[in-house]
């Protein structure tokens, strides 16, 4: 078979040169096309000057070859155009060959479940433009509907589809004039193929418009995706024996979830408590335990290894390992810690294997321990915990120490100090419900407020102190001790329409001292109780040397509450990150470590 055409020589019936010249204009006019197609395009032809068949029929049409012209009566047996059904577009695809053999380049390979040979027509209309009779499209088995059942209703005869039933459409979430809940009473395509067909690439089985998830939008009987609550990207996580983050008692979500848009703690979304410190996922406790034996086993210690797992654990983790530890060599992790480190590395080790109740009743009794007392810490941890942090801290105090939290406060201090702390050690102060949790991330601040009862306290401590000679300490103790953090808040601020003065600076007018620290946490604590942090770690490492007690004391504490908090209020506030202040203050393990708490 030679690659040269054989041609025929000899005349027909007719003129020759009429012959010749419309043989010659038929090999220019369908050149373009595949070899088998030309030859049927010229068999049609000659049928037709014969009168065998109708003109017109299959012959290509003003747009892309091979497309039916309007009102031509399709390819040979093909079906003609139903009732109002739609013209071809001037823009359309180029049909393909007869019986459908693969597509042209410009369609990518179909999905699986389609049938070879490209990409099937639009749905519920054929390859040349036209809808099929219910039937359906030749060549095209039926398939079942991934995503839309089938509608009722007789289609949309006449009619061009809705501008989301094609790829690129800018309406969004369905046909035009929908409700919500789904396509219910939607009118559709009689003989309907997949709601996918047609759209080159598409999964099958992806009920929808291309780039939508799966899973997405209305369909019947699909109920609605649950709200997103909390920030997105933002994984909650309660602290270890905290409440008032993460998960509420009772299943009822945290007045913390979805606050972004609220005034929390005096600042905007980033006072939603963030902790730097998560569980390790996935843990190993046993293998994490056998890192630390073999860390400290043999001659010197490996502290990379120790920070290693130390740094990268929760609280409730390290706690597991200690248990581990025990049980797997029958000796106490603690006394081999301590026999293998010294200075500020053993106390911030040390001070991280502590479950987080006896390490706070532990600095309150370090505190309050041999000559002189450290009031300062005693204002720092009873006057920022929550109630369920400081009955933790009093159950852990008497366990450890066999004494009276509140007993040895007292004895310590005196005054109206004395009367602050004892009132701190009560941890009665009203906190929000459950319910208010759920109004304060529905409506705001405004909705857990009573405003009346803000002005009347606001009157109380204006008498209390601005306007009275002297100043009576009871009455800011009586409000200060009891009302929650947003009801304090819209307080100051009616204080602050009395009296012209903010109230911490009325409190430093007014008191002095312990009595005037301990007022001030209490409205710091409430106004934004990062910032407060975020100031004492400041102090710690500001000057000549520095407070390593506190700087260890404020980061493992926080660590897992909202220390990613206090670092950007730090950021805010000095314009240097947390980071670095610890890098340049501190060096060696000891340094890493912290660096591996704090993050990045």
């Amino acid at each position: 078979m030679g690659k040269h055409k054989k041609h025929k020589h000899g005349h027909r019936s007719s003129s020759s040169s009429s012959s010749s010249s419309s043989s010659s204009s038929s090999d220019e006019e369908y050149k373009h096309l595949p070899k088998a197609e030309r030859k049927m395009r010229k068999k049609m032809k000659k049928q037709m000057k014969k009168g065998k068949i109708p003109h017109g029929v299959g012959m290509p049409g003003a747009g892309y070859p091979g497309v039916v012209p309007a009102g031509g009566a399709g390819y040979p047996g093909g079906y003609p155009p139903g009732h109002g059904a739609m013209p071809p577009a001037g823009s359309g695809y180029p049909a393909t060959g007869p019986g459908y053999p693969a597509g042209g380049q410009g369609y990518p390979s179909a999905a699986p479940g389609y049938p070879a040979g490209g990409v099937p027509p639009a749905a519920g209309y054929s390859a040349g433009g036209f809808a099929p009779p219910p039937g359906g499209a030749p060549g095209y088995p039926a398939q079942p509907q991934p995503g839309y059942p089938q509608a009722p209703g007789g289609g949309y005869p006449g009619n061009v589809p809705p501008p989301a039933q094609y790829p690129g459409s800018t309406q969004q979430g369905g046909y035009p004039g929908q409700g919500q809940g789904g396509y219910q009473g939607q009118t559709g395509y009689p003989g309907q193929p997949a709601a996918s067909a047609g759209y080159p690439g598409q999964q099958p089985g992806q009920g929808g418009y291309p780039g939508q998830q799966p899973g997405q939008g209305g369909y019947p009987g699909q109920q609605p995706p649950p709200a997103q609550v909390g920030v997105p990207g933002q994984q909650s996580y309660a602290p270890q024996g905290q409440t008032g983050y993460g998960q509420a008692p009772g299943g009822v979500p945290s007045a913390t979830a979805g606050m972004g848009n609220l005034q929390i703690g005096g600042g905007s979304m980033g006072d939603i408590p963030r902790p730097t410190i998560r569980p390790a996922n996935p843990f190993n406790c046993e293998a994490d335990t056998k890192t630390l034996r073999t860390a400290m086993k043999g001659i010197g210690t490996d502290e990379k290894a120790i920070i290693q797992v130390i740094g990268h654990t929760s609280n409730k983790q390290r706690q597991e390992i200690l248990i581990m530890f025990k049980t797997m060599y029958g000796k106490d992790l603690i006394s081999d810690l301590k026999s293998e480190l010294s200075g500020d590395l053993e106390e911030l080790i040390l001070a991280l294997f502590k479950s987080t109740e006896y390490y706070d009743a532990w600095c309150l009794n370090k505190a309050m321990r041999g000559i002189g007392t450290k009031e300062s810490i005693l204002i720092e941890i009873l006057t920022t915990r929550t109630n369920a942090e400081i009955r933790g801290i009093k159950a852990a105090y008497k366990q450890h120490f066999g004494r009276e939290l509140e007993a040895d406060c007292a004895s310590e201090t005196s005054g109206h100090f004395k009367r602050l702390l004892v009132s701190c050690c009560q941890a009665n102060r009203t906190e929000l419900t459950d319910s208010q949790r759920q109004m304060l991330m529905q409506r705001g601040p405004e909705a857990v407020v009573d405003r009346a009862l803000a002005q009347q306290d606001a009157q109380t401590l204006y008498k209390a102190g601005v306007k009275k000679f002297g100043t009576d300490e009871s009455a800011f103790l009586s409000v200060l001790s009891i009302r929650h953090e947003y009801q304090m808040r819209a307080t100051f601020e009616e204080y602050q329409k009395l009296s012209g003065k903010d109230i911490l600076s009325s409190i430093g007018s007014e008191m002095s001292g312990d009595l005037e620290d301990g007022f001030k946490a209490i409205i710091m604590s409430a106004k934004n109780r990062p910032k407060f942090f975020s100031d004492k770690l400041y102090k710690a490492m500001r000057g000549m040397g520095t407070d390593d007690s506190t700087l260890i004391r404020i980061i493992v504490s926080r660590s897992e509450i909202d220390l990613q908090n206090i670092k950007d209020q730090y950021q805010r506030d000095h314009g240097k990150s947390l980071n670095a202040a610890v890098s340049s203050e501190t060096s060696g393990d000891y340094k890493k470590l912290l660096l591996a708490i704090v993050g990045q």
